[in-house]
């Protein structure tokens, strides 16, 4: 059972690490008007794992592990050659959104997937809202124009949300089918 929960944490970590690894490595694409860095498809998977460890550490101690993931997550960037202003506004960033994501979650007592969309269409928005102003748009290093900036964000908050939904969706079926009872993933009301 130990050894089941620490691979949730290990997954979580590992997911932010890669978000940074794939959005430096690729960059972003464009999708339509939309600009989407390659690490968003991670972040959808993060904020679920960060959910799936809070059903088994509880708030508080998932609070030390979101303290952890912020370590790894600067180190990471600053590592693969993010200019410190970046690493600056991915950490900010990261507090915001995953605190926003731990409240809203700890608070609905909703089916999982109901909740994980909840709190991750919150943090989501916010997580890219933030990155976008503070991190790369005029205010910031200015790899966008201000015209640019509503698309960089809804592209990026789309993926997330999509990605959440898949992922919570997958999890919930593959716990089911396992005949595994995980507390709020299983329970369905």
């Amino acid at each position: 059972m130990k050894e089941k929960n620490l691979i949730r944490v290990i997954i979580y970590l590992l997911t932010i690490i890669g978000a940074n690894v794939v959005t430096a490595r690729y960059g972003t694409f464009q999708l339509g008007v939309f600009l989407i860095p390659f690490g968003s498809f991670f972040i959808g998977l993060t904020l679920v794992m960060r959910d799936m460890v809070q059903n088994v550490y509880g708030r508080k101690k998932t609070y030390g592990f979101i303290a952890l993931a912020l370590i790894l997550s600067a180190v990471s960037s600053r590592v693969l050659g993010d200019p410190l202003w970046i690493v600056m506004a991915s950490t900010v960033t990261f507090l915001i959104s995953e605190t926003i994501d731990t409240e809203i979650y700890t608070r609905f007592k909703i089916p999982f997937i109901r909740r994980v969309m909840y709190s991750g269409v919150a943090s989501g928005f916010l997580d890219s809202a933030l990155f976008v102003i503070i991190g790369i748009s005029p205010f910031g290093m200015g790899f966008i124009e201000w015209t640019d900036v509503p698309y960089a964000i809804l592209g990026q908050w789309m993926i997330k949300v999509l990605m959440q939904l898949v992922v919570a969706g997958s999890i919930r079926q593959i716990v089911m089918k396992l005949g595994i009872y995980e507390p709020n993933i299983s329970d369905v009301r």
